[in-house]
């Protein structure tokens, strides 16, 4: 039998093929992450007539950097920015007491009903939140039992925040990984309940802590409905919609460099800590 030759060897066409998909998929995704940012970067650079023509261009033609020192002094954005950095770290230490507490009690002391529990804390998460904003919101303007209106006050952002199924759900399967053998050695050592989470739990949980904390702080900084809602008066909306709130006869590109200031500080967050993110999601789902 004569043996075939070919000019391109069929294992080294397949290698090929693989890397020029791959180096496609990765181009064309990287391209609907980043082309929105570039646009709205962009866009804040333009001038008014530029920045409202159809067809929209693709770069700024003039250059008109001042948008940016307009929109952070027309719309009190640095006031804002204090506002929403209030809001997120107070909801985040509501988050952090209430959610490690109710992780840690159902994954080690094992309540009555604790599965149950648990389920149903994670069907909450099936709901639209837009299913919620109306139920919210009448429970903020007449707080059962004590019957205080919370609009206008950090109240209404933090509390509606404070238990979250999802935050709940990543710390339980965390705190299931951790030896009950060490849990048992502080308990014949007297230590309790609260004394075991302080003192052996949570020095050992801090990967999932930060992914928990960085959840927190981004939900309430990129919120946008709620805080409307919530606080109606501009001066104490967060960000995001204090921008939307203060937009009446603002330029067009002012009101798109806004955006994009808005923009700057969780896409950096991400950036940073976006190993913290993978490494605590991966964190606890092995064992051994």
């Amino acid at each position: 039998m004569s043996d075939t030759r070919t000019l391109v060897n069929p294992a080294q066409l397949n290698r090929t093929l693989y890397r020029a998909t791959l180096i496609l998929v990765v181009v064309a995704f990287t391209l609907a992450f980043l082309g929105p940012l570039y646009l709205l970067v962009t866009g804040g650079l333009k001038g008014t007539t530029e920045s409202i023509q159809t067809p929209p261009t693709f770069y700024p033609h003039h250059i008109e950097a001042s948008n940016y020192s307009d929109a952070w002094t027309r719309l009190n954005i640095a006031h804002l920015l204090l506002n929403t950095l209030w809001y997120a770290f107070g909801a985040l230490a509501f988050q952090l007491v209430l959610d490690v507490t109710a992780a840690y009690s159902l994954s080690k002391l094992r309540p009555a009903l604790g599965n149950a529990i648990l389920g149903l804390m994670l069907a909450t998460l099936m709901i639209p939140a837009m299913v919620l904003v109306v139920p919210q919101y009448l429970t903020v303007l007449d707080l059962p039992l004590i019957h205080q209106n919370l609009l206008n006050s950090p109240w209404a952002i933090w509390l509606p925040s404070v238990a979250n199924a999802f935050n709940i759900y990543l710390l339980k399967r965390f705190f299931d990984s951790v030896p009950q053998e060490l849990l048992d050695s502080a308990a014949i050592d007297g230590a309790g309940p609260l004394r075991t989470l302080l003192s052996i739990v949570l020095p050992m949980s801090r990967p999932i802590i930060g992914v928990v904390s960085i959840f927190a702080l981004v939900n309430v900084w990129k919120d946008f409905l709620w805080p409307l809602l919530a606080e109606p008066d501009p001066t104490r909306q967060t960000l995001n919609a204090g921008i939307y709130s203060l937009s009446l006869g603002v330029p067009e590109n002012v009101l798109i460099a806004a955006s994009a200031i808005s923009a700057v500080p969780t896409v950096v967050f991400f950036l940073i800590f976006q190993r913290n993110i993978m490494s605590g999601l991966t964190a606890g789902s092995l064992k051994g």
